[in-house]
């Protein structure tokens, strides 16, 4: 694995265990494709730091028990603003 991946990963753990992030808003601050940050977290990361790994896979747990609730706030939002 390229050096600047290796990089970009671990930034990108850093960056979502620190703030908490979604892979929509890392994907928009590092430049790159959702699927790309969800391989970088999923798959490599993994290989290149196990503690880190499941540091970010109880974040990516918590996200998806929310995710239902994140919706409906996101459809209310949208339909007050018209």
């Amino acid at each position: 694995m390229d050096r600047y991946i290796i990089d970009r990963v671990l930034n990108e753990a850093k960056y979502i265990i620190k703030n908490e992030s979604t892979v929509r808003d890392i994907a928009e601050i590092y430049s790159v494709s959702k699927s790309t940050v969800h391989k970088d977290l999923q798959d490599r990361l993994r290989e290149i730091n196990i503690a880190l790994h499941e540091e970010v896979d109880k974040i990516f747990k918590q996200h998806i028990e929310i995710r239902h609730i994140r919706g409906g706030q996101s459809t209310k939002e949208k339909y007050l603003k018209l």
